[in-house]
């Protein structure tokens, strides 16, 4: 036995497979022989090879107890099968042997959630085909480790979007499903801010790809009507998406298609086809886009229905902006790629949350939101009215499932059919009822949603349960306090503009330190979304941002003194006492330069126009050059240079006497800062360009015209720097002027 183990190991490793299939055919013992450390087989090293051909000779040899060998892992040849997403190896295995479906690893994972664990749906919905034509009551037990993970979990942590909603299709009930930690599949999407346009930011040309792409939506995959032994792969598991266009064309042609020109031209049947992600419901997709059945993957019978000389125009746009967008903007085929990645990211999760919060509407509130359950009594508390997370009843049983997920296990971890327990069956652990206090102050999605900035789902949640905005977590803290101590302003917008029963109440809330509202906004929290350059205009975003929750409501509106005694102001300067003391320094530093700078820069600017170019006329006393174009130049630019870095070097010198207040970081330092640098800037353009005209006279006969372009070259490297360096300026300015505190060098993406 031990010289065929090692010969077996030997000509799997140099992949001998025709010698393999011999042995296993002529000796039965070589079946069980396990090769390497970790217990495979040579089946189960043929799997994770990806050698379907011979596993299938082999699966043919093999007996259905041979076939439930484990490794170490106590995985089977079917769940090496599923992890790597091979749909021909696993209808191989799964129809030798059907209950390998059901068979459980040390960790409680069935093939089937290894298939969507590793995000991979035609395994994934080739074996639970296979699964429900067997045991379709009982599958819901397989869709569940010992950690409480489902699959449904496993999907939406790893952004498998497209799978989570085939298994919100195919395993409804495991919307409402909590793991240890008590999160349902809702709380892992709530707490994926990136995941929802209101979480990503783009520049502005991006935004202009990612609103003229095209992204269908998730459909729901049909099921196969017979299997197919001779196809290597069943077709309805395939990716429905077919390459209509490259993603470059597809956006050009869809960034035209927006204008009216192209709605004429493209015939009458389009207005029940357009897309909500294409504003003018235009490109060459739009007819066909819902309708799955005449989608082809041929790209070019999307023009059939168009004349020769439209085609021919397609092309030629197609081609000239694909060297614009390469050549200008360095755009190809990769970057829309990631653009197009990140709204299929956006659209799809909009369409899970969907379809989580919608399956909520199967069920019923125990209350209704018409008598709201209250939170446990406090001696000192006298607000009845908040509500812990909201229960839903079961109708499938007689469970209660909480939409915040923290009060109880729904389903207990079952055991593996009979035919496939082995020693390491798995235990009741996860479905036993660990109501620890840790599980208790698990907060809502709803909450997570608005601590994360999710506005969408914060809206949705608001639009169905309108009772949610009664939720507090284990701080007490409302939606309105979680938004303002994670500084989110938009999901604090959303919620002022919402019309709110009893908004006044909400918002004059307390936590239980006795925090308002603004208390929390005075608060220098360790989550900021507005990061800029250097500490002072960082700390002038935080005094806007506490002007703006104050100014939200009336004056005196919120409570004054919570339970330290403590007003907002005495807040504020307590925890912003280091960001004063590194803005002053910095703003110290930065003005000290900059000084330095104006002062060298006035010099040369003072010797420059004290210098006349071509002297001066003796019997008129005027200078000789004084009708040239360029000697007016030369004169007004060199005026320029010396007053405004005289003047730069004032008010840095206004900077270096400044006290360093709080309020001072509001306005006036930033506003000094700001028009300290512009002038700056202008005397040293100024300072070029004098010197420029004043050169001129010395090349003008010898390169006339050719004297402009060597300028220009010269003060290239300048320039670049100068391009480079303006989006920090571009953040300067609107930090100083703009009212709302905004992320850095970038634009929210709007909602889908």
């Amino acid at each position: 036995m031990e010289n065929m183990q090692t010969y077996l190991f030997k000509i799997t490793i140099t992949s001998q497979w025709k010698e393999v299939v011999a042995i296993y055919r002529l000796d039965p013992r070589a079946r069980k022989v396990k090769i390497t450390e970790s217990g495979d087989t040579a089946l189960h090293v043929a799997v994770s090879d990806g050698q379907e051909e011979h596993v299938e000779e082999l699966v043919k040899l093999v007996s259905t107890d041979e076939l439930q060998i484990r490794n170490e892992r106590g995985n089977t040849p079917l769940h090496i099968a599923a992890a790597m997403g091979n749909v021909r190896m696993c209808e191989c295995i799964a129809k030798h042997h059907p209950l390998l479906v059901y068979a459980f690893n040390k960790e409680n994972e069935t093939p089937l959630f290894l298939a969507a664990l590793h995000g991979k749906k035609a395994a994934f919905l080739c074996l639970h085909y296979i699964c429900s034509l067997h045991d379709d009551q009982q599958r819901y037990k397989y869709c569940r480790r010992k950690d409480g993970n489902t699959i449904l979990h496993c999907a939406i942590a790893r952004d498998y979007f497209d799978l989570a909603f085939q298994i919100i299709d195919l395993y409804e009930e495991l919307s409402f499903y909590v793991n240890e930690e008590g999160n349902s599949p809702l709380h892992l999407l709530a707490s994926k801010p990136y995941a929802f346009a209101s979480g990503s930011q783009l520049g502005p040309w991006d935004q202009i790809i990612y609103y003229y792409t095209n992204v269908d939506q998730l459909k729901r995959a049909e099921r196969p009507g017979h299997w197919d032994d001779d196809q290597r792969t069943i077709k309805t598991f395939k990716d429905e998406k077919y390459p209509k266009y490259l993603e470059n064309y597809q956006t050009c042609i869809n960034f035209f298609g927006c204008c009216g020109i192209w709605l004429k031209f493209l015939g009458k049947s389009r207005k029940n086809s357009a897309d909500a992600e294409n504003p003018a419901g235009a490109g060459p997709n739009a007819q066909n886009r819902g309708n799955p059945g005449s989608q082809s993957n041929d790209g070019t019978r999307q023009h059939r229905s168009l004349p020769g000389h439209y085609i021919t125009c397609f092309e030629f746009v197609k081609l000239f902006l694909k060297a614009v967008l390469l050549i200008l903007f360095g755009w190809g085929p990769k970057e829309i790629k990631k653009i197009r990645a990140l709204k299929e990211r956006h659209k799809w999760s909009i369409q899970i949350m969907n379809e989580l919060l919608k399956r909520g509407l199967m069920y019923a509130y125990e209350n209704n939101g018409m008598h709201p359950q209250t939170a446990p009594s406090h001696k000192n508390d006298n607000d009845d009215q908040e509500t812990w997370p909201y229960e839903i009843v079961d109708q499938y049983g007689d469970q209660v499932v909480t939409l915040g997920s923290i009060n109880v296990y729904n389903q207990p971890i079952m055991n593996p059919p009979p035919q496939l327990q082995d020693d390491n069956k798995p235990k009741n652990e996860v479905g036993e009822k660990k109501k620890t206090l840790a599980l208790a102050k698990r907060e809502t999605p709803f909450l997570i949603a608005a601590k994360h900035g999710v506005t969408e789902m914060v809206e949705k949640i608001l639009e169905l349960f309108p009772v949610a905005i009664r939720d507090i977590n284990a701080e007490r803290k409302n939606v309105v306090l979680v938004a303002v101590e994670n500084r989110q302003l938009h999901v604090y917008r959303l919620l002022l503009r919402k019309n709110i029963p009893n908004k006044d109440h909400m918002f004059s809330k307390v936590d239980n330190k006795g925090n308002s509202v603004l208390h929390l906004a005075a608060r220098l929290g360790d989550h900021q979304p507005w990061l800029i350059h250097g500490p002072a205009f960082q700390m002038q975003w935080e005094i806007k941002w506490y002007r703006i929750v104050k100014t939200s409501m009336p004056p005196r509106f919120f409570p004054r003194f919570n339970k330290e005694n403590k007003t907002a102001k005495d807040i504020f300067k307590e925890t912003h006492k280091e960001l004063v003391k590194a803005g002053a320094a910095w703003l110290t530093k930065a003005s000290e330069s900059c000084t330095v700078m104006g002062a060298l820069i006035a010099t040369v600017a003072f010797a420059t126009a004290t210098t006349v170019p071509g002297g001066i006329k003796e019997i008129t006393g005027r200078p000789t050059l004084e009708n040239l174009p360029a000697f007016d130049i030369f004169a007004i630019a060199s005026l320029i240079a010396l007053c405004s870095s005289v003047t730069s070097m004032v008010i840095f010198l206004s900077i270096l006497m400044s006290r360093y207040k709080e309020k001072e970081f509001g306005k006036q330092l930033p506003s000094k800062l700001l028009l300290g640098l512009t002038l700056l800037c202008v005397s040293m353009v100024s300072m070029l360009i004098s010197f420029c005209a004043g050169h001129f006279f010395m090349l003008k006969d010898k390169l006339k015209h050719a004297a402009f372009p060597v300028y220009a070259i010269t003060c290239m490297p300048l320039a670049i720097f100068a391009v480079g360096h303006f989006p920090l300026y571009f953040n300067m300015i609107c930090a100083n002027f703009n009212q709302v505190p905004f992320e850095r060098g970038v634009t929210r993406v709007a909602p889908l």
